[in-house]
């Protein structure tokens, strides 16, 4: 369990590190129309953990679940893979997401809920709980809570991305002439 929230630890950091110091209007850009803003990733992050926190609340509610062998193999490190685009179900897109200062507070609270949550029930326990998530299926307790640091891992690197695109875009844009320049003839 250490390591697992040791790995959760490291790439929030990572996570927190790329996000901090964005410029509000580069938070809250899109690169396109169809991609997320880093605005929105951070949301996204913070409904899926929410949400995976509140599955792994109900199912310690419930008597002690076992996952056959097969399943408990299901690695899922895969969900930190970026080779695949995945649509996120309906409740865990983001939508109004907050400012930067208040998705990082509510990031941190999230991640705190977790890690007392895995505190308060141990490692042994949490194996004892089945989650059902959208696309790895039945995991255990414990892979739904490494789940969601591959998983930040996973949009931390789409984060990179966007802010790449946004980067080049406005590059582009700085190499335009402004309106009302004249070109200049060289001869």
């Amino acid at each position: 369990m250490k390591k697992i929230l040791a790995r959760l630890d490291f790439i929030h950091e990572k996570l927190l590190g790329t996000v901090g110091s964005l410029e509000p209007e580069v938070y809250s850009q899109r690169p396109t129309e169809t991609e997320w803003s880093v605005a929105e990733i951070m949301h996204h992050l913070a409904l899926v953990e929410a949400r995976v926190i509140k599955e792994l609340e109900g199912a310690l509610a419930r008597p002690p679940q076992r996952l056959g062998v097969l399943r408990r193999l299901i690695p899922t490190y895969i969900v930190a893979v970026r080779l695949v685009k995945v649509k996120a179900p309906g409740p865990m897109n983001p939508k109004n997401s907050p400012a930067r200062a208040e998705a990082i507070a509510s990031s941190d609270r999230i991640r705190n809920s977790l890690k007392k949550l895995c505190d308060d029930y141990g490692k042994d326990r949490l194996n004892e709980v089945v989650f059902k998530h959208p696309f790895l299926g039945e995991i255990s307790g414990i892979a739904a809570v490494s789940f969601l640091g591959y998983h930040e891992q996973r949009h931390h690197k789409q984060i990179r991305e966007v802010l790449k695109k946004i980067s080049a875009a406005g590059s582009r844009e700085s190499d335009r002439p402004e309106k009302g320049d004249r070109p200049v003839k060289v001869s």
